[in-house]
């Protein structure tokens, strides 16, 4: 069983810059696709950014050229940049990673975007 523990969440100012990393219980070598989703108050979890093992990535449209997620090593496999944050970008953001058919989440990490 992997247990994941997402951080570097926190209260930013608009246009501001925060990096999440993902760390996991056990070391990761492969896995099918990491992700990083999201949730705000009262809406639905979303996906943010989605990372394959092919190295192929792809992001949501709100995210598009201020965020980027890139795979780490064993024991962090991913991590998120966040650039030009926006209030919008307020949510607890989730750690995600697929292996072999089986899917492993984070508990959270609070970001807050506010002046």
């Amino acid at each position: 069983q992997v247990q994941l523990v997402e951080s570097g969440g926190g209260l930013v100012q608009p246009g501001g810059s925060l990096r999440l990393s993902c760390a996991a219980s056990q070391n990761i070598f492969s896995f099918n696709r990491v992700a990083w989703f999201r949730q705000a108050p009262g809406k639905q979890r979303e996906l943010v950014a989605i990372l394959i093992s092919d190295g192929s990535s792809n992001y949501a449209d709100s995210v598009k050229g201020r965020f980027t997620i890139s795979r780490g090593n064993a024991k962090n496999p991913v991590y998120l940049q966040m650039n030009s944050l926006k209030p919008e970008d307020t949510a607890v953001y989730y750690c995600n990673v697929l292996i072999l058919s089986r899917d492993y989440w984070g508990q959270g990490t609070q970001v807050t975007v506010s002046p």
